[in-house]
């Protein structure tokens, strides 16, 4: 063993590395998804506003030079999509999980068609933050690269999750969530404030496209999303609607995800697709596991279209 070889502690130490990289697309669309949840609606849309954001954000740090605005175009392109959905969710016997799933479709089709000309020139990417500097292991290094999108997921988590519970607007969109016709009764608009979290949360799920794109894996394709977005909502689920617990479960998802590429780091190739597979085996397991409602749905929002 070479003096910079670690043998098999290359993987965990590689699943640390995954976790945190993996993790803030499924962080940033999953605090979107629990934003949007929180105030009654569901939006299964979100996958299609992760490409599409992924794909504003190349070509605008591709023509731009800028890959933080970029990222700027990404969360804005998101938050278009969000009121799209809205916006219509609020019109009379409108479904959400129906308008969801048809802009899911909307997102990834125009994404497909606007971002042909972007999946072979290279844009800027974001930079990272090295904090391994002190190691002369070349693997502890590079799992210590951490991007500045990581370190504003979890002050987003932190922040939700206390203004949930302190202060004024977040009493609303819980209220709003729980009971439509309470918040009606303290005079608050039940469509406005769910189409301003619907939208928010459409930022935070374009700017988890971006880092997808700009960062890691770090271009643009048409296959780059992998369901991420549609993860999102067995995440917040798994997750019991908190943000801080939507944090430690991303992180979860992205160790999942960084199996097979760590094994494979020491030589372990075999069964590598099927490890490659654990965040989709993960997700089936989390949403077969909400099948009872007095276990894994407690703490759902009353106005949530799954509760009723």
């Amino acid at each position: 063993m070479s003096g910079t070889d670690i043998g098999f502690w290359g993987v965990p130490l590689a699943m640390f590395a995954g976790a945190i990289r993996v993790s803030t697309p499924f962080l940033f669309v999953s605090l979107g998804e629990c934003l949007t949840e929180k105030s009654g609606r569901i939006n299964l849309g979100l996958e299609g506003t992760l490409v599409f954001g992924a794909m504003s954000g190349y070509a605008v740090s591709y023509l731009s030079g800028s890959p933080w605005l970029g990222v700027l175009a990404a969360g804005i392109s998101g938050m278009f999509f969000g009121a799209i959905h809205g916006y219509i969710c609020k019109l009379p016997k409108v479904n959400d999980i129906a308008i969801g799933i048809a802009m899911m479709l909307f997102g990834t089709g125009l994404a497909f068609f606007f971002g042909k000309p972007f999946i072979q020139p290279q844009a800027p990417h974001l930079p990272s933050i090295n904090l391994g500097g002190w190691s002369d292991y070349p693997q502890i290094q590079s799992a210590l690269e951490i991007n500045p999108l990581f370190l504003v997921g979890i002050v987003l988590a932190v922040a939700m999750w206390w203004a949930f519970k302190n202060t004024r607007w977040g009493l609303i969109i819980r209220m709003t969530g729980d009971s439509a016709p309470a918040a009606l009764a303290m005079g608050y608009s039940v469509d406005l404030v769910r189409f301003l979290a619907t939208t928010v949360g459409g930022f935070f799920a374009g700017v988890g496209g971006a880092f997808l794109s700009l960062y890691y894996p770090g271009a643009w394709s048409e296959g780059l999303s992998s369901g991420q977005g549609l993860m999102a909502v067995a995440l917040v689920i798994f997750s019991r609607w908190n943000p801080l617990l939507c944090f430690a479960a991303a992180l979860l998802f992205g160790a999942a995800g960084a199996i097979g590429p760590a094994l494979q780091s020491v030589g372990i190739t075999q069964g590598y697709y099927f490890f490659n597979a654990a965040p989709y085996l993960l997700t089936l397991f989390i949403m077969i596991a909400s099948v009872s409602p007095k276990r894994s749905l407690k703490g759902a929002p009353g106005e949530l279209s799954i509760t009723k």
